[in-house]
């Protein structure tokens, strides 16, 4: 069996916690993996190294950390294929869903090679008499991101390739469900020829965030995963004095008015509600049909959902793959067979899907919910699978009301032909992330992400700007210098005293 390890300080460094956790390969449910789960005395090992490889990583040169950036780049990119393999292996998605994880994973990795311009501070001269003013922007030190199971390495690389840009070192707690995507990019990052202790894995449970939550030399942690841990995070590293951004959960709406290309929404409904299984915090989870046409979305949204090829990740013909654990399918499909009995009408059914020759693994088909109510249980909770619930309203007023009454505020869209009626929905739909005529809006790696109200607890958005700022701190510098031609008696500087 292949055992996942810690790595500290360049290097492997074997668990000696006694606590293992298992890993199984979610096409077949057999266990291939066990990885070790670090105590609290492993993730202060880790810390200290960090700490230690701060004080020469922190004042390096920008073209020093921009040029070992640029090397990582390249190896990033020329093992893709290993990334995504491991991917699938331990997560389930399709090879092309985790191809693409990756691509967007090296969009933050190119931002952070353009670091230089991000640090620029700002001048402005002779604010008085003879004194400048200048602001600046530093590191922080050790910081720590705890990310999700759903993208093992996509998330990472929106935190750790910005933090140590900035010259920050940094301390990784994956997902303990799918943790080798996480070792290969920090074997990757040493290779590129990071020095050792910048960039450190650890993986483990609770008992390794808690230990990262209360360390004294952990300044920051950034978090992705659902609301319920990331309130939990955020007031926990806050009270320890730490700063926090910590993405929580979605629903997130669609909304179809009655003018829009019904065939563009379906094939968009679709996508954004089915792929990568909905596991997925910018899966669009609930459709808003407005007026008429919402018998003929359903309609289409089915046709389409019908003919979506399951099967494992390894098959170039699958287009989703399983659920990533079977305790988690048998959780989403709870939602599907309580529908019926909260009103829904139930148009598909995913529940008793198995694939052949496969008949372990953790299967769950597509499901479609037709006039699902929003006090349902399908409705309010985030099923982080491939269950999407359409909703009905008569007008556009009473769909904005709808979908701004939800607690999450991620990621929104509407689908529609009138540029008037796009732009007032921009403007007064409640959450970070907005598509117009696109299903998930998911920020390029120089704007930043992140949603509103309980989707995001902390003031900063992750990546882009926002990434830059929460990884630095502020400085502002007031200098006054007497003029050379104030020199005292006998210091000749060469300049004139007359002026």
């Amino acid at each position: 069996m292949k055992t996942v390890n810690h790595w500290i300080g360049g290097k492997t460094v074997e668990g000696a916690s006694g606590n293992w956790g298992q890993v199984t390969d979610p096409a077949t449910g057999a266990v291939t993996t066990q990885v070790a789960l670090a105590s609290a005395e492993e993730v202060d090992a880790a810390v200290t190294v960090a700490k230690a490889a701060y004080g020469t990583w922190g004042t390096s040169s920008l073209s020093t950390r921009t040029g070992i950036l640029f090397s990582y780049r390249a190896l990033l990119d020329a093992h893709r294929d290993e990334i995504a393999a491991l991917i699938t292996a331990e997560h389930g998605k399709v090879h092309s869903d985790a191809l693409g994880e990756v691509a967007r994973g090296l969009e933050i990795v190119e931002l952070a090679c353009g670091i230089t311009t991000q640090l620029k501070g700002e001048l402005s001269t002779q604010v008085a008499n003879r004194v400048d003013v200048s602001s600046i922007r530093q590191s922080l030190g050790v910081v720590a991101g705890i990310t999700p199971f759903n993208f093992p390495a996509m998330v990472p690389m929106w935190m750790f390739p910005l933090a140590i840009a900035c010259g920050n070192t940094f301390v990784l707690k994956p997902s303990e469900k799918d943790p080798s995507a996480a070792n290969l990019l920090a074997e990757l990052a040493a290779e590129a020829g990071l020095p050792d202790g910048v960039l450190n894995v650890v993986h483990g449970d609770k008992v390794a965030v808690d230990s990262l939550l209360a360390h004294p030399d952990v300044a920051a942690v950034s978090f992705v995963g659902s609301t319920p841990i990331a309130r939990y995070i955020h007031a926990t590293a806050s009270a320890n004095g730490k700063r926090v951004q910590a993405l929580g959960g979605a629903k997130n709406h669609m909304l179809v008015l009655p003018d829009a290309d019904l065939d563009a929404a379906a094939d968009a409904a679709v996508s954004a509600a089915y792929g990568s299984a909905g596991e997925r915090c910018m899966a669009i989870s609930a459709v808003v049909a407005v007026g008429a046409i919402g018998d003929e979305l359903v309609r289409k949204i089915r046709e389409r959902a019908e003919k979506i090829k399951i099967g494992p990740g390894t098959d170039p013909a699958s287009e989703m793959g399983p659920l990533i654990t079977a305790a988690h399918r048998d959780k989403v499909a709870s939602y599907v067979t309580g529908a019926a009995a909260q009103g829904a009408e139930v148009v598909l059914d995913g529940t008793g899907l198995r694939v052949e020759g496969y008949e372990d693994g953790h299967w769950i088909g597509l499901s479609l919910l037709d006039h699902v109510s929003t006090d349902s249980d399908a409705y309010r909770d985030e099923i982080f699978g491939p269950v999407l619930c359409v909703l009905r309203t008569e007008t556009y007023e009473d769909g904005v009301a709808l979908m701004n009454a939800s607690p999450f505020g991620n990621g929104t869209a509407i689908f529609t032909r009138d540029g008037g009626a796009a732009r007032r929905f921009q403007l007064e739909i409640e959450a970070g992330m907005v598509g117009v005529n696109v299903p998930i809006p998911v920020p390029v790696g120089y704007h930043s992400f992140g949603g509103w109200k309980d989707s995001l607890f902390g003031d900063h958005h992750i990546y882009g700007n926002d990434g830059v700022h929460f990884y630095t701190r502020g400085k502002v510098v007031t200098t006054r210098w007497p003029d050379p031609s104030d020199a005292p008696s006998g210091v000749d500087l060469g300049f004139p005293r007359n002026h």
